[in-house]
């Protein structure tokens, strides 16, 4: 970790820590601070997500240090800026972040736009599917196979959405000038992502071993995190 700064994991809205984080947590050092965000089950989904982790971090006050290096994972990251800003009023300091097989931030997008910018056809799938009553995440045991070690544990974890969620604009907050930023890419799905931070200068790192990979290969996605941590401003 770099100079022994604590890292901050920030999961996505549609899957709790429980399946997202496995092991890598204890690999990242005892400092690490890992919020189970629960509060945003309701709109303003975004502004409750942030302020659920701004009220966790804010309690930890006196036990874990700041500055904190943020790792926000797959939809968590256009969340970052408005938790950035949360973690402020309560008088928490994120001076770096690395977004991990994350989307990057997009003020005033909403969700379907930024999946539109992944893949168009996918992203109108998931519109119409939405609009016809569905809810997503929508996976199998069957799809997860061979990319986590326990199926179950990751469908226990899932936060099915509905259309309301995805057409929500998310906040307009922008990402602050000062934030020193790095990308890990885990799946090609997060491609044009790692593409953009690489001409934004930012260090980033790439392997290809899936989305969930703090699972799967936890040793790997730490090395990963550490190897692309930038030092904060």
């Amino acid at each position: 970790m770099i100079a022994d700064v604590p890292y901050l994991l920030l999961h996505s809205p549609l899957l709790a820590a429980a399946g997202t984080w496995g092991r890598l947590p204890a690999l990242l050092g005892p400092d690490t601070v890992v919020p189970e965000i629960t509060a945003d089950d309701r709109p303003p989904y975004a502004e409750r997500y942030a302020a659920d982790v701004a009220a966790q971090v804010g309690a930890l006050a006196g036990r874990v240090g700041d500055p904190l290096v943020a790792v926000p994972h797959s939809g968590a990251g256009p969340l970052l800026p408005a938790v950035l800003a949360a973690l402020r009023d309560a008088g928490r300091q994120v001076r770096a972040a690395v977004f991990l097989d994350a989307g990057l931030p997009a003020p005033g997008s909403t969700r379907l736009d930024l999946l539109a910018g992944e893949g168009a056809t996918a992203a109108d799938d998931l519109r119409q599917r939405l609009a016809a009553g569905a809810r997503f995440p929508d996976w199998t045991a069957d799809l997860l196979a061979g990319e986590v070690p326990d199926p179950d544990v990751v469908l226990a974890a899932v936060r099915p959405r509905g259309a309301d969620f995805f057409a929500e604009p998310l906040p307009a907050t922008p990402v602050p000038a000062d934030l020193a930023a790095g990308y890990v890419q885990l799946s090609i799905h997060y491609a044009s992502y790692a593409q953009r931070a690489t001409a934004l200068g930012w260090p980033v790192a790439r392997a290809d071993l899936g989305h969930l990979a703090a699972l799967a290969a936890p040793e790997t996605v730490a090395r990963l995190l550490d190897e692309v941590s930038p030092a904060p401003r």
